[in-house]
């Protein structure tokens, strides 16, 4: 069933006040009501509403303040004027600044039900035209990269440039802040974009299989290897390769990886047969490769063929006018993937993402608004349904109390190392948060991989 739609009256008639709450109430809404501009705002505060219906004649704050006070500090919310003076200046004005329509008093029970459906069907027109603008986003060009602040506008002015060469590309950034996306857009604006775009974790694999994963394997090569088996390398032929986190790769396959990049050839483990491929490649790493050359653990020579172009991702709290922007996006997709009727985010809740630090970044961010849509009872996620994991947790007026919240975050840890087999790279990229964070909570928690 879906969730009633809360509605805020603000009159000071009592019999006019309690008539709407009556009206609305018998057709299923929730109803609030409050005699003054100045507690009508106190429960807009304290509660998320999808309409407001406010007399503009009021003592104290009138109905234009309220009105200004309402948009302001939600600029979703639908407000509907009630005026009893029939002057139609006056309800042309409030819709000049915002009100979504007036009702002249007195007006039949009727009309008030109409205008809030009307309202209400206006709202829901709006989420769907965002959600579309959303999936849009995701099929074209720079519009990929979703983000409002100036960094993000550079990137993706920089993969714009990029994209039509062949240069090589490195993304730098932390993790969780979108550095296979941006890869995926320089691939999906670069003429092989028909071609195939290939990505290789390699923080995911172990080191004795770096090589045969890059250049597959023949058959007889080693222990297991029962099959001649095509590795990355060949199945990105005439498209893109994307090395993820690309720091971990060993000092033996750096040297074959090099020379596989210049030569545009490589030899499959156990082989002795040449095979020539065109493709270019796209690296990422969240590390800092000058530091791991002065230490010795990353070739010179390999880094400067590797960053031709660097393109630099900055984290999610140093850009957090993207915040909203980017929550509103993953709530309107997993609405429609969970069939959720669930429109928006209280601003209370808002506020509360801008103040955490998001450790996770982009990653992170999508996972705490994917799990807030399933715990939120409202058609608005409020701050009790939002979830942190990072070190730094904001002050959240619903949020449960401490001893339950961290029994909470050890249980979803637990869980998560369980279905990942204690593998703590794939269980941070489940719940959305980077490797070091999950280290510090297993060892806050006091959690060991069963024997």
């Amino acid at each position: 069933m879906p969730v009633a739609a809360n509605i805020l009256i603000i009159d000071d008639d009592e019999s006019m006040r309690l008539g709407c709450v009556q009206t609305l109430n018998q057709e299923g809404f929730r109803a609030r009501a409050a005699s003054n501009g100045a507690g009508g705002l106190q429960l807009a505060r304290e509660e998320s509403f999808d309409i407001a219906i406010v007399d503009l004649r009021m003592p104290g704050l009138n109905g234009m303040q309220v009105l200004e006070k309402l948009k302001e500090e939600n600029p979703s919310i639908a407000v509907v004027v009630i005026t009893g003076y029939a002057t139609i200046e006056s309800a042309v004005e409030a819709i000049r600044q915002g009100a979504f329509d007036y009702l002249p008093k007195p007006f039949p029970p009727d009309l008030l039900v109409t205008v809030v459906k009307r309202a209400l069907d206006r709202k829901q027109l709006a989420l769907e035209n965002m959600c579309l603008r959303m999936a849009l986003k995701e099929k074209v060009g720079p519009d990929t990269i979703i983000g409002d602040s100036p960094s993000m506008a550079n990137v993706a002015k920089l993969i714009q440039k990029v994209a039509p060469t062949d240069a090589t590309v490195l993304v730098v950034g932390e993790t969780g802040v979108g550095k296979e996306l941006v890869a995926r857009a320089v691939h999906r604006q670069s003429y092989r974009r028909d071609k195939p775009f290939v990505a290789v974790d390699c923080a995911a694999l172990v080191e004795n299989l770096f090589e045969s994963e890059l250049f597959g394997h023949v058959r007889g090569a080693f222990t297991g290897a029962v099959q001649t088996t095509v590795g990355k390398f060949e199945l990105a032929n005439s498209g893109t390769l994307f090395l993820d986190e690309i720091g971990n790769i060993g000092p033996e396959v750096q040297v074959k990886l090099l020379r596989a990049i210049q030569e545009q050839e490589f030899m499959r483990v156990g082989g002795s047969q040449r095979i020539k491929v065109n493709v270019r490649i796209i690296a990422a790493t969240n590390t800092d490769l000058l530091r791991d050359i002065k230490e010795g653990h990353f070739r010179e020579d390999l880094f400067y063929r590797l960053s031709v172009v660097v393109i630099q991702i900055p984290p999610l709290r140093e850009r957090r006018e993207d915040i909203r922007v980017l929550a509103h996006h993953f709530l309107c997709k997993f609405s429609a993937k969970r069939n959720r009727n669930v429109t928006g985010f209280s601003e209370q809740a808002l506020q509360a993402m801008d103040a955490y630090e998001w450790p996770g970044n982009v990653r992170e961010l999508e996972n705490t608004v994917e799990r807030a849509l399933v715990m939120a009872e409202k058609e608005r996620i409020e701050p009790g349904d939002l979830f942190f994991y990072g070190p730094v947790q904001p002050a959240l007026p619903d949020a449960p109390a401490d001893g339950h919240l961290a029994e909470m975050e050890k249980r979803e840890i637990t869980m998560a190392l369980e279905r990942f087999h204690w593998q703590v790279g794939k269980a941070a990229d489940y719940l959305g948060i980077n490797r070091k964070t999950l280290r510090d909570k297993i060892r806050k928690y006091g959690l060991s991989k069963p024997q």
